[in-house]
């Protein structure tokens, strides 16, 4: 077992501590994972609202980084690291305070780079937005 699928069953089972900055953004643990691909909900808290009651679009890049790391997690080999080289976010309708769907899965692997794709779902699979991600492998330390 690789430090990766170890940290993300730890995460899974809620046995392991989340890093400081995720618990200070309520980023929230993961629900389910397979090879290439991770499942999570996350239910926003009142106080991340906008003045409009929108979901705040910096919230939804900090998930998609998450995800898209998890997601990277799942196949990245047990002597390496990586590093997020290039996120991008799209947002196709205005999320609400509800809960949000979150799928990433891992869309190309090379010994130097992964490419993963993240949906932001709401009820009834209301795409509210896409994330892409290039991670660049490295060494591991």
């Amino acid at each position: 077992m690789t430090w990766a699928i170890e940290r993300l069953e730890a995460i899974r089972s809620g046995e392991g501590d989340l890093p400081p900055i995720v618990e200070q953004l309520r980023l929230g643990r993961l629900d389910a994972w397979g090879e290439g691909w991770v499942r999570k909900t996350w239910s926003p808290h009142p106080s991340l609202d906008t003045a409009d009651g929108a979901l705040f679009g910096g919230y939804i890049a900090a998930l998609a980084d998450q995800a898209l790391a998890f997601a990277t997690m799942t196949v990245i080999p047990g002597d390496r690291q990586y590093r997020t080289t290039q996120l991008q976010v799209s947002f196709m309708r205005i999320g609400r305070n509800a809960p949000v769907e979150i799928h990433a899965r891992v869309i190309a692997a090379t010994r130097q780079m992964i490419t993963v794709r993240a949906s932001f779902t709401q009820a009834q699979d209301r795409l509210i937005a896409e994330a892409s991600a290039q991670q660049i492998v490295l060494a591991g330390a």
